[in-house]
């Protein structure tokens, strides 16, 4: 590897995990199935809400606009986790890794603004079901996704701008698999105190403040689920929020871990692997959780597959009818 001794590097070199030839391929040949599942089941959930008109609500827009933050999140550390592993290139343009660093921290906390956003869906529809089509509409929706795109894309260009004007002297190798900001801050040789402190900041109030109003939206879901008189009842309330909090959980507790708890630069081989959990597994648990528990969209599912055989089918019977009729002619 390649350290640099001048203030300022063209490129930094990303230090992943120490693996064997053997385990690499392992590795490699992991990431992309793990990459490709993530991808064709986040545009299968968007493509069906898309096309499908009983997917048009508040819902299942919220869902798709996860799914599409997923595949993006996703793909923003992994496509270049792939290329090191193929091809054992470490190598990552100055440029390359804070355009990482900016995308890969936007897009997490868009996916926290739309998850808080999720809850209070949820908490709508349980405690004032029949004002749901009212409080919930279409327009507030898109009016609310908006928001969480443009405050996601908006929270870190000022800790960006200054990361980007840091001075780096000492080395260029990032003990990550991808441009973390804290991995990448501790390389500079100035002081980046106010920029830790900033990035801090910003992530602990973008993360406890998506997580306060979804345990405020959840503490007011149990309380009115608890007050349902019927046992089925309370089972198909408690099934319509469950996926929703299964994802809460784990996403929530890998990211308070790696940006809340503040980290030195000792517990960064730490912090790589729970990121593993955080920018590899959630991406493709997600889709996972949310459509083997949505009956609904498995309806829709299982109608669109029986569809396209029974047109399949079709197709094949009037080819083989054509070819029939073209012999005895």
């Amino acid at each position: 590897m390649e350290v640099r001794n001048q203030s300022a590097v063209s490129h930094f070199f990303l230090q992943g995990f120490p693996l064997s030839a053997q385990l690499q391929v392992c590795a490699f040949v992991s990431v992309l199935l793990i990459y490709m599942l993530s991808l064709a089941l986040n545009i299968i959930i968007i493509l069906i809400t898309c096309l499908d008109y009983r997917l048009h609500t508040p819902m299942y827009m919220l869902l798709s606009n996860l799914a599409f933050q997923d595949m993006w999140f996703m793909t923003s550390t992994v496509l270049k986790m792939l290329i090191c592993l193929a091809e054992g290139d470490n190598r990552i343009s100055f440029s390359g890794c804070i355009l990482q660093m900016y995308f890969y921290l936007s897009l997490g906390s868009t996916e926290f603004f739309i998850l808080g956003i999720m809850s209070v869906d949820r908490y709508v529809a349980i405690c004032y079901p029949l004002h749901y089509n009212v409080i919930m509409t279409g327009r507030r929706c898109i009016h609310f996704l908006i928001g969480c795109w443009t405050g996601g894309f908006l929270c870190f260009i000022l800790p960006m701008v200054m990361t980007s004007m840091l001075p780096f002297c000492s080395s260029n190798i990032i003990n990550h698999f991808f441009c973390d900001a804290a991995a990448v801050v501790t390389l500079a040789c100035s002081p980046t105190q106010r920029l830790e402190l900033l990035f801090f900041s910003i992530a602990s109030t973008v993360i406890l403040s998506s997580f306060l109003v979804t345990v405020i939206s959840y503490i007011f879901i149990v309380t009115a689920i608890l007050q349902i008189p019927s046992s089925s009842g309370r089972r198909k309330a408690f099934s319509t929020c469950a996926s929703h909090f299964v994802v809460v959980t784990i996403v929530y507790g890998s990211c308070i871990f790696i940006y809340v708890t503040q980290q030195d630069s000792s517990s960064l081989d730490v912090t790589k692997i729970v990121a593993i959990l955080n920018s590899v597994i959630n991406p493709v648990l997600n889709p996972l959780i949310y459509t083997l528990r949505n009956k609904k969209i498995k309806d829709i599912l299982r109608e669109t597959v029986t569809k396209i055989f029974f047109k399949m089918r079709v197709i094949l019977v009037d080819s083989e009818q054509d070819r029939a009729n073209d012999n005895l002619a």
